[in-house]
């Protein structure tokens, strides 16, 4: 069995631990969230840091370290992690992710009761690895929710959850909150459009998205 190893958290994983508090509660105060619904983690070696269940993560603090291998089993910390462990852990198993962000956005989850994918009204449908698919519906923190997900997020790094949310992944917290946030709008760029009388938005093609999924490879500075 793995040794909880309360008290004794690296260097690393504190520094990690408050970024990942400071995600949770920009999910909040960008409106992602309301309450403790939504979760977030990131991965340390083959260990998971991720909010526990249940406490506003304005009450979290230093001590409050969560963390889980990548089996589930409990190693920092005393908190009961969040029920969507199941969900966080799939990722971590299947992608190269590194931190993890789900929330219960307002405008993504209208899109998930409307159809099967979101169209294609914006390029940065590209920075998710293309169109962003809705997994089915079922119930919150099961395996089986895990299994929908991980079918919609096949050669993508988010997807919507029918009835529920949004998930996104990234190598780092801000770019796994960054695509999330870009989700969200995405999702409001629609709706609005959409609701519009007498008009049809104006949709990509598949070959728009791969001139701009090209195009961003080399976006950003230099590394």
């Amino acid at each position: 069995m793995t040794e909880s190893r309360v008290g004794q958290v690296s260097a690393g994983e504190s520094e990690a631990w408050e970024a990942l508090v400071a995600t949770a509660r920009r999910t909040v105060s960008d409106g992602l969230v309301v309450g403790t619904s939504g979760n977030v983690s990131v991965r340390i070696g083959d260990t998971v840091l991720i909010t526990p269940s249940g406490v506003p993560y304005d009450r979290l603090a230093p001590g409050d370290v969560t963390g889980v291998d990548l089996d589930g089993r409990q190693v920092l910390g005393t908190l009961v992690p969040t029920s969507e462990l199941p969900m966080h852990l799939a990722v971590y198993r299947t992608t190269d992710a590194r931190a993890v962000v789900h929330t219960h956005a307002v405008h993504a989850t209208a899109v998930s009761l409307l159809v099967p994918e979101l169209p294609l009204v914006h390029y940065m449908a590209a920075a998710l690895g293309g169109p962003v698919r809705v997994a089915p519906y079922a119930t919150y923190g099961t395996d089986e929710l895990a299994r929908h997900m991980l079918a919609a997020l096949t050669d993508r790094t988010g997807c919507l959850l029918r009835n529920h949310g949004t998930i996104t992944y990234g190598t780092t917290l801000d770019q796994a909150y960054d695509r999330t946030a870009q989700l969200e709008w995405m999702c409001r760029l629609w709706l609005t459009a959409s609701s519009v009388p007498g008009h049809t938005p104006s949709l990509l093609t598949p070959a728009q998205l791969d001139e701009v999924t090209e195009r961003l490879r080399g976006y950003g500075q230099p590394t």
